[in-house]
């Protein structure tokens, strides 16, 4: 996600509400294929429900209904619904060149959204 976020940073996340188009999400990144090693995180998990996850920062840019956005995620071009469905997102990082993403992937599991960003610490800086 750099610029705005970068290796070490530290993030406070809401878990909660479903995320808006436009916030930033922590997503917990898949394994080899797509897929996902574990179940995922439940509602009210604790530290050690969320320790030893790989976990990725990205943007929502669409939610369930909206529209596929063909035109800036490569891996939905030929996506045959019209319109996200039910309980995907559509996830990208700020730097798209270098970032792992939907572009990638596709659709990520709204299940795997572990909550959204409300604030970061900057790595160094005591808090």
């Amino acid at each position: 996600m750099a610029p705005a976020f970068r290796d070490g940073d530290r993030v406070l996340v809401r878990r909660g509400p479903r995320p808006a188009v436009g916030q930033v999400v922590v997503a917990e990144r898949p394994a080899g294929g797509g897929t996902w090693p574990a179940p995922p995180v439940r509602a009210g998990a604790g530290t050690a429900g969320v320790r030893g996850r790989d976990w990725l920062i990205k943007r929502v840019a669409a939610l369930p209904g909206d529209p596929v956005p063909r035109d800036r995620v490569r891996s939905l071009a030929a996506a045959p619904e019209r319109r996200v469905p039910p309980g995907k997102v559509v996830l990208l990082g700020d730097n798209g060149r270098v970032s792992f993403d939907s572009r990638d992937v596709g659709y990520f599991p709204l299940d795997r959204v572990l909550g959204t960003v409300v604030t970061r610490s900057p790595r160094g800086s005591s808090s």
